[in-house]
């Protein structure tokens, strides 16, 4: 009984401290991950304030592009500050934005055919229609 007793103490103990250590293991990722993608931040700020001031003038797209870059690792790493504000969770919505902003570039940059903006604007709308959903009143936590 005794010996029993010390067995499931010893498991427990096992099952509670593996989930531990694996978390910890992921908030090192996500915080090297977000210094990473601090360093592109600056990177891309920079290249946007150099095209923006210099007198050599830049393709408007390749710009808009940039700007549009510039924005995907700014809400990458809202998403990032999220995660760790809201108890190790990623809020859906987050990646619809990552999502329709990078669909937006896309159309931007590569603007190849007009059915290929057409379908990339569907996707937009599905993914504008998918937060819509995520949003209503009958998918909020308690």
């Amino acid at each position: 009984m005794q010996n029993e007793k010390m067995r499931t103490t010893i498991n427990d103990s096992f099952a509670s401290t593996i989930p531990s250590i694996i978390q910890f293991m992921l908030n090192i990722g996500m915080l090297c991950l977000a210094i990473t993608l601090l360093v592109f931040l600056g990177k891309e700020s920079w290249f946007l304030a150099r095209t923006f001031f210099s007198e050599i003038t830049a393709k408007s797209y390749d710009f808009v592009g940039g700007l549009l870059t510039w924005f995907l690792y700014f809400e990458f790493i809202a998403l990032i500050v999220k995660y760790f504000q809201s108890g190790s969770h990623f809020p859906l919505r987050y990646f619809v934005y990552i999502g329709v902003t990078a669909i937006v570039r896309l159309i931007i940059v590569h603007y190849e055919s007009p059915m290929n903006v057409l379908l990339y604007s569907l996707s937009i709308l599905i993914l504008v229609i998918t937060l819509w959903v995520c949003s209503s009143s009958r998918l909020t936590r308690e």
